[in-house]
């Protein structure tokens, strides 16, 4: 199963002083342990210290969360070689993300934005999908840096530091991708509730879940899939469908159990048309 992409409001931000700063459900891998707490909480303080404009802090991984980020490579690699799309592979290459050690973002930066003119920005937990998608923009993609529990290296209920860079970084190396989240961005920043929530559906089976045709087989571009040992295995078992942003825009989505129907695009310049299309008759 993967973490949701598009952040529901974070009720765990408390106010400032408080020691408490991320609150984890009760079935949450990390909630019993004190030390993954606490190591949550100092790594969400110094995100919330953060402003845009100053240097992206760097975080003193521990080797216990290094190993983390090694396993789940170990894992996700030959599952991509078998089903990311070639456009995402080579984006990866490119990036040349260390799979031994988990990267900065600031070093991420210094690499996307010269490319796209996208940055990552951290932030210390889930926002809201107005805030996340209406940065997109603004060529700011929020990014947790906190990892998943070690208990669970290939599980997570919540985005974090894999998702982010695994393959969101891969995307916004991207410059078609880059762009289409700059215009799911622009959309966010001015559409009313309802049809943000559409456009949030819209994103989720695109830049999430989305899948390729792509010399005759059927590949995974979105950062769900790709950042998520489980949900890549299997996404052959959902109902593929022909991509049609109307009706994913009214399909419902649930990121805690896989997905049971997935949406299949020919190319991205296809995509990009009809997202384009679609947004313009949102937006009159």
């Amino acid at each position: 199963m993967a973490a949701g992409p598009l952040r529901v409001e974070d009720k765990s931000r408390r106010a400032a002083g408080e020691d408490d700063l991320v609150a984890l459900d009760q079935d949450h891998p990390g909630f019993r342990d004190p030390v993954y707490r606490q190591r949550r909480n100092r790594i969400a303080r110094i995100a919330l210290e953060y402003a845009v404009g100053q240097p992206v802090p760097r975080i003193d991984y521990t080797d216990e969360e290094h190993a983390v980020w090694r396993t789940v490579w170990q894992h996700l690699t030959p599952l991509h070689q078998r089903f990311a799309c070639r456009q995402y592979l080579d984006s990866l290459d490119r990036l040349a993300l260390d799979r031994t050690r988990i990267p900065q973002l600031a070093d991420i930066n210094g690499h996307l934005r010269p490319q796209t003119g996208f940055q990552m920005i951290p932030v210390a937990g889930l926002v809201s999908s107005r805030v996340f998608l209406s940065n997109l923009a603004q060529g700011n993609f929020l990014s947790t840096q906190y990892i998943r529990h070690a208990s669970q290296p290939l599980y997570t209920p919540e985005p974090n530091v894999v998702h982010e860079l695994v393959k969101h970084a891969g995307t916004l190396f991207d410059p078609t991708l880059a762009a289409l989240n700059r215009m799911f961005g622009a959309a966010a920043a001015t559409v009313d509730d309802e049809v943000l929530a559409e456009l949030e559906r819209v994103y989720w089976y695109t830049m999430e879940f989305g899948l390729l045709e792509e010399d005759g087989a059927t590949r995974a571009y979105g950062a769900g899939l790709l950042s998520s040992f489980g949900e890549l295995e299997r996404f052959t078992a959902a109902e593929l469908r022909p991509f049609d942003p109307d009706e994913a825009a009214a399909r419902p989505y649930d990121p805690t159990t896989y997905q049971a129907v997935l949406y299949r695009i020919r190319d991205f310049a296809t995509l990009e048309s009809d997202v384009r299309a679609w947004l313009a008759r949102r937006r009159k």
